[in-house]
């Protein structure tokens, strides 16, 4: 955990398929912790194709029966349907995906924030990217979750002062 908020969470990112790895890891922690979720990381990358969208879209009923019987990932039938749907919703994008989540980025803090405490759960930016994201086709994907993505992708600085980790 210690390595990756100090060597990943919160540090810009604008790969696909690591945005579409973030957004799929946040819905699967839905209700879960992350702690649950990290470690299986890798376990995720191999169940998704490496999170290439193009090869997700093309998932069928077959491969959601082989990741439900997966034990090294979390096995929740909708949250696979929606990483697939969520796939295919990338793939049908006008414009590449890191354009369409990084328009709903705030203007950096002018400071950090003082404690955890400060951190909200959603923002009204989380909100509209929420909503514009289930517009596009995307599922599983509310403001408390996209909020968390945020956070992960770098959208937002949500690193306290006092934190050594430098996002930029």
């Amino acid at each position: 955990m210690v390595a990756y908020h100090d060597d990943e969470w919160g540090r810009p990112e604008r790969r696909p398929e690591r945005l579409f790895e973030l957004l799929t890891l946040e819905s699967f922690q839905s209700g879960l912790s992350w702690s649950t979720i990290l470690p299986k990381r890798e376990a995720f990358r191999r169940a998704f194709g490496g999170f290439d969208a193009a090869r997700v879209a093309g998932y069928g009923e077959e491969d959601v029966q082989r990741l439900l019987a997966d034990a090294d990932i979390v096995r929740h039938r909708g949250k696979i349907e929606s990483a697939i749907a969520n796939a295919r919703a990338i793939e049908a994008l006008d414009r590449p995906l890191a354009d369409v989540l990084w328009d709903f980025a705030p203007p950096p803090r002018d400071r950090r924030l003082a404690s955890g405490d400060e951190i909200p759960a959603a923002t009204g930016e989380s909100q509209a990217l929420a909503r514009e994201l289930k517009r596009r086709g995307f599922r599983f994907l509310g403001p408390t979750t996209v909020y968390a993505f945020m956070q992960a992708a770098g959208l937002v600085d949500d690193h306290v002062d006092g934190c050594e980790t430098a996002p930029y």
